[in-house]
Parts: C-alpha cells; structure tokens; sequence
C-alpha cells in the first residue's frame, strides 16, 4: 500500500503509470467524485495486488472465496467496489489477495444508527467485528427506550459481525441527561431492573453484548459506576455477553472536568470486558478550530491508560468526520459544521483550495474565503484522510492495542477501510 499525496500538476493517469496500476482501480477504490480534478494535498491509497481473478459466468463470491481459501468477507473488502454484494459480471477483474498485512489481527467497532443507509452498511460490515447500535436509554422506573433494530442485527450477523447492544443517558424525550445517570447509580434497586431489562433484550434480539456510554458522571458516582458495571458483567458473563465501556479521554487519574471526573479508569477497566476511549473531539462543534483527534493528543491519552488498563482491553477511539469554522472564531457564539471527510476534500476542489497537513497533529486542514454580506469570511476545515487514520492505526500497532473504534460509519469513507485492509487481520465477531 502507498498513501500517495497529490502535487501540483498531478493527474490520476500520471500517478497510475507511475507506480503501474490502473489509473481505473485508483479512481474506483477512492471513489474519487472528480477524477479528473485532484486537490493538491489530497490523499490517494494505491493498493498493489499480489493475486487477481477474472470472473466467469455463474460465479458468486462465494465459490471464488472458497476456491482460493479466503473468506466472501475478504473478497469484500480487497474489492469494496463489490459493495458487500454477491453481485458479479462476467470478465469482472477481482482482486484475491495483497501483501500480508504488516501488522496483527485487532477487533474493529464501529457506532451506527438505526437509520444508517444500508448500502453503506453493506459495505462496511466486511471491515468489523463489532456493530454497535445507537443508543438505547433507560427510564427512572427501570424500562428501556429502545430502538429498531432487528433489521441491523441480523444483516450484522449475516457478515457474521457481532451486533452489541448500546446503553446511554437517553430519555424518552430523546436527550440526554445527565440527572438519570446519577438517579441510576444512587439506587441499587434500579441497577437490579435495568440489568434484568438488559439481560431480555440480548435475549430477544440476539445481540451478543452491551457498550455503556455514561458521559458527565459526577465525581462522586465514580465508585458506583464501577460498581453497577462490576455488576452487569456478573449478571452477563454467564450467558457469554461481552461488557464494553466508553471513557472520556483522559491524561490522569485526577483530571479536573465534569466529563473526567466519573470514568475511573483503573475501576472500569477492571470491571468490563473492554473499553473504548473516545479520543476525538478535541475540535468540536462549539470549541475553537483545532483537528478532532490530533495524534500527539491522543497518544497522551493511551499513554495514561496503558499505566491503569492492560493494552488487549483497550480500543482506539477513532473519528470519520471533520468540521469547518468560519473565523474568527468567538467563544460562546462560534458553532462549526459537521462534514464528511469525503465531502472536505470537495469543498477544498469547490474553493480552489490547496490541503495542508500538520506534522504534529498528523491531521489534514485547509483555509477558504467566502463571501457574506460583500465581506471575505475566512473558514478553516480540519479533517481525516489517509495520512491521519494511518497514523492512528500505527498508534494501534506500536502500543499492542486491543483495536479500533470507529465514531461513526454513517458516511462512508473508502481510505479508512483501505488503509485498515492493507495494515491488520480483523478478527471476526461470530464463529
């Protein structure tokens, strides 16, 4: 695999007679929108076959997957043109097999909703071990607001994708609140009914575990949120479900904050299964223009886990989205727009804009004028492209990390499961 960065004067059929590929694979497996218009700074992942296989009539995916010994998933994701589909042309070209990862085999998680598009969801089911559904919520009498879902469940499983059940702080009003978190954990009593209630939607619907994301615990919950996770896995480890636990990303034990104080690392670390560090968001909707997971940031924050959480329990945080800031920017009154990572490289085409890349942050930015009101507005856009989950991916790797959690799969974007193809195994989720 190269991850190819554009330079001026560049064209797809240049780059491809350069390193000898098709100009058609390049263009096909980025799903570049304008080929014929590259970005300069944008990135392009050249896969380099090791095995090809043309296609003949009657074929399926699965014949071909077991007549060379690999797994449909495999073929899938060496070819994610196939859309996750047994759909075949005659004379179709398919790539078997690339160079053996250099790396190991980790687990891959990824968050979706309910109303995920489901070719996308096709299309990147290959790529996981982990479907996690968002969200269920719990009421103070113990009951659940829950979600559709059967229809995700059982397309997970098909791909054979473990689908894991999801717990947040959502009412029935569809928000989140903080005060449910802190009414659940004050009572015992409570703790027993949700846990029962859990324990009947696994069963019911065939999940094979629970990720609980409780954010802005207060301080004093943090021994009781270990304890009620202490006490869901009991409950669950029997029947074989798996207990997973998100954490605010953290550098220390004692970091101030309201959104640190209630995650005990060491505490729920020990308590569940594994854990996924949410390590995205230092550039958010509301704060000032910064990348979303700048790598120096986020090593800080596994470097701290690893000294309370052993490395095979722990799942790298890793963010598919990027945001665009008008600037300046102004505290309290600024809000930047959320945008694929596919659809930033656009507007940089769009506004004629050159892509940079932070060395330190290992993130992709750019800067565009607009005009409002006969006034320039400048705008900043930061990002993830090829480099930038490359980096985190390596971060994976050199700290014998557990894996990789992907905050969210609604927007599909072709060089991170590219790049995660050409470096790692993943494992699967069901046998």
């Amino acid at each position: 695999m190269i991850i190819y960065t554009v330079k001026p004067g560049d064209s797809i059929d240049a780059i491809a007679r350069r390193y000898g590929l098709p100009a058609n694979r390049i263009i096909a497996e980025n799903e570049l929108t304008d080929p014929s218009a590259l970005v300069v700074g944008q990135t392009l992942v050249l896969t380099q076959p090791t095995a090809v296989y043309t296609t003949a009539i009657g074929d399926t995916i699965y014949q071909i997957a077991s007549r060379f010994g690999i797994t449909p998933n495999q073929i899938w994701r060496n070819n994610p043109s196939l859309g996750g589909k047994d759909t075949l042309v005659p004379g179709q070209e398919l790539v078997i097999s690339l160079p053996p990862p250099p790396y190991g085999t980790i687990d891959v998680n990824a968050y979706a909703y309910p109303n995920i598009d489901r070719d996308i969801l096709r299309k990147t089911l290959p790529y996981l071990t982990y479907l996690t559904l968002f969200t269920y919520g719990f009421r103070p009498d113990g009951s659940l607001v829950e979600i559709d879902d059967e229809e995700l469940i059982e397309l997970a499983r098909t791909y054979g994708v473990a689908p894991i059940m999801m717990l947040a702080t959502l009412g029935d009003d569809g928000t989140f609140s903080n005060e449910l978190a802190s009414t659940l954990l004050a009572d015992p009593n409570l703790q027993t009914r949700v846990i029962e209630n859990i324990q009947a939607v696994l069963r019911e619907k065939r999940y094979t575990g629970i990720d609980v994301d409780f954010e802005y615990i207060p301080a004093e919950y943090a021994d009781a949120y270990v304890q009620f996770i202490t006490n869901l896995r009991a409950a669950l480890s029997p029947d074989g479900y798996k207990v997973f636990v998100a954490l605010a990303p953290k550098t220390s034990a004692d970091q101030p904050g309201l959104l640190y104080g209630g995650h005990d690392y060491s505490g729920l670390g020990s308590a569940a299964d594994a854990v996924l560090l949410m390590t995205y968001e230092w550039g958010y909707t509301y704060g000032p223009p910064l990348p979303v997971a700048p790598i120096n940031r986020v090593r800080e924050v596994v470097d701290y886990a690893l000294t309370e959480i052993p490395a095979e329990k722990i799942n790298l945080g890793i963010p598919n989205y990027g945001y665009d800031w008008a600037l300046p920017y102004v505290r309290g009154e600024s809000r930047a727009q959320s945008l694929s990572n596919v659809a930033a490289v656009d507007l940089a085409r769009q506004r004629y804009a050159a892509i940079e890349f932070d060395e330190t942050a290992q993130s992709p930015y750019f800067r565009y004028f607009v005009r409002e009101n006969g006034e320039p507005i400048e705008h900043i856009v930061h990002f993830e492209d090829a480099r930038s989950i490359d980096a985190k991916l390596n971060l994976i790797n050199e700290k014998n990390l557990r894996g990789g959690s992907i905050w969210n799969i609604m927007r599909y974007f072709p060089q991170l499961w590219l790049v995660l193809n050409n470096l790692f195994r993943i494992n699967r989720g069901l046998e």
